[in-house]
């Protein structure tokens, strides 16, 4: 008998619907195969925003419209891969989403298939539109029944184009249907971009000027009480453009709270973290910790966490190399990226979460209750020394480590500084002194008119510094806070008489200056 031939790892494919285009409303499937895949087959017309959770080692390869990826995903599964097809809406509602699928069966290969949310499903939702019964879907082309669909009872949700609605809504008014009817159109359903505007049959074509694009369209009773459960476009943020210059691989987090609040955030890197340029102290004092040589360690950022559980992985050691050290932690980010990686700290901050808020809290070094004299305290290379001089005058010595340096990031594109410099931008957030240099450096300062948000004071201190007016400060150093400080200055700003015009508002004119 010979040798069975040696197999290599079995390969996957997914076929996954994006949905409406919210990452928000990924299936949770869809999301775990995005961040497992080794290959992401994106078609074009699938948002950016959706790719936010595919690893950073993996090949992700755009397609276009209409162009079947069977061979490509049948050769990645064959070799082994885990290869997702990202299609818009549902992968089975496209003719390249079948062809695929029959091409993965046929070559016998593991296949999964995971719905998208439909637009018709929650776009009225989002709109404040209740779901009704019954209700008649349709998607409007050169074969759409109008008299069928001016006769069916109850709500009417109609799939077309911003460009077609009029022609649509004249359509089921010649085959029926009441001119006065009440009508909800919604263009950029589910995303940031959300537009809603309310009319009936024989008025809808004066709403529809500023719309483009894909449009729902809801007719019927349930249009009246729309407004009541209208929640979407009513964010404290919504359709605000807010610039975020973080580091790369930190931008995500702080997206996603502002998108939750109706937000469109634009990410620019202004900071890349990069390792020390002498590792030899790092690692010394990281295998200290190890070997009993600290009585604590303080981390005032989550990049030093990173750091230092990098190094210890490097290792081959785990959370368990810090038994029996002092773990301290500048605020509730860090603490929670501490626990992350399985420490819970002994010392977070009772106040003030900064340095001088640990300083606060910290014990002086007692000879009697401490056996140990000496503090691992790994940082950036440009951290300030408030909390090493602190520790010092409590009589610890302390070991200041370079854990990590901050360069500044390359410029971004020329019509980002346009817009940050126009006013193209809502607001701006601020999440530390050195993203307010480097984003001043790179990109120039903003418009007089942006509201710019700072994490803390020593942020506030340099943006003023520099000459920017700050005109919010987050009450806790982390950025959900942030961003609900921002949300509230919004809100109150729409109540006063004297609000700023809102960047969209200066596009709206710019456009209309344009025509």
């Amino acid at each position: 008998m010979s040798p069975k031939k040696p197999t290599g790892p079995a390969g996957q494919v997914a076929l996954v619907g994006s949905g409406t285009g919210d990452p928000g409303l990924l299936a949770v499937r869809a999301a775990q195969l995005i961040a497992s895949a080794d290959l992401v087959l994106a078609d074009a017309r699938v948002d950016d925003a959706l790719l936010a959770g595919v690893r950073e080692d993996a090949e992700v390869v755009r397609t276009e419209p209409g162009e079947a990826q069977g061979a490509a995903l049948v050769a990645a599964s064959k070799d082994g891969r885990t290869a997702v097809r990202l299609l818009p809406g549902d992968p089975y509602a496209t003719a390249e989403g079948l062809k695929e699928s029959e091409a993965v069966l046929k070559a016998k290969q593991r296949l999964e298939v995971v719905p998208g949310m439909t637009l018709e499903q929650a776009v009225p939702a989002s709109a404040g539109i209740a779901a009704s019964t019954p209700r008649t879907v349709a998607r409007v082309d050169d074969s759409t029944p109008w008299r069928a669909l001016a006769a069916a009872p109850g709500t009417l949700v109609l799939l077309t184009s911003a460009g077609q609605v009029a022609k649509s809504a004249a359509s089921l008014v010649e085959h029926g249907r009441k001119p006065g009817e009440a009508v909800l159109v919604t263009v950029g359903g589910t995303t940031s971009e959300q537009r809603t505007v309310h009319a009936t049959l024989d008025t809808v074509e004066s709403v529809l000027a500023d719309l483009s694009g894909e449009a729902v369209v809801v007719v019927g009773d349930a249009v009246k009480k729309a407004d009541k459960h209208a929640w979407f476009e009513s964010r404290a943020l919504y359709g605000w453009r807010v610039l975020v210059p973080r580091t790369r691989d930190q931008a995500g987090a702080l997206s996603a709270v502002l998108r939750s609040y109706g937000a469109v955030p634009v990410e620019v890197p202004t900071i890349a973290v990069e390792p020390p340029r002498t590792p030899a102290p790092m690692e010394r004092a990281v295998k200290g910790l190890h070997d009993g040589k600290y009585a604590w360690v303080a981390f005032t950022s989550t990049n030093a966490v990173k750091a230092v559980r990098e190094k210890l992985e490097e290792y081959g050691l785990d959370a368990r190399a810090l038994s029996g050290v002092k773990v301290a932690a500048v605020g509730d980010t860090t603490a929670q990226a501490l626990v992350d990686f399985g420490i819970r700290p002994d010392l977070v901050p009772s106040g003030q979460q900064s340095s001088e808020g640990l300083l606060a809290d910290w014990a002086p070094y007692d000879d009697v209750f401490d056996p140990i004299d000496r503090v691992f305290l790994p940082r950036a290379d440009i951290a300030t020394d408030t909390l090493l001089a602190g520790l010092q005058e409590l009589g610890w010595q302390v070991d200041d480590v370079t854990a990590y340096r901050t360069v500044r990031a390359a410029p971004p594109p020329a019509e980002t500084r346009e817009a940050l410099k126009g006013g193209g931008y809502d607001a701006v957030l601020f999440t530390s002194s050195s993203t307010v240099r480097n984003l001043v450096g790179i990109a120039g300062k903003p418009h007089d008119t942006t509201i710019l948000a700072a994490i803390g004071p020593q942020t506030e201190a340099t943006a003023k510094e520099l000459g920017l007016r700050v005109d919010v400060l987050s009450p806790k150093p982390d950025v959900a806070t942030l961003v609900e400080a921002l949300a509230a200055f919004a809100v109150e700003r729409r109540t006063t008489t004297e609000a700023l015009p809102s960047a969209a508002h200066r596009r709206k004119v710019a456009r209309a200056a344009k025509k």
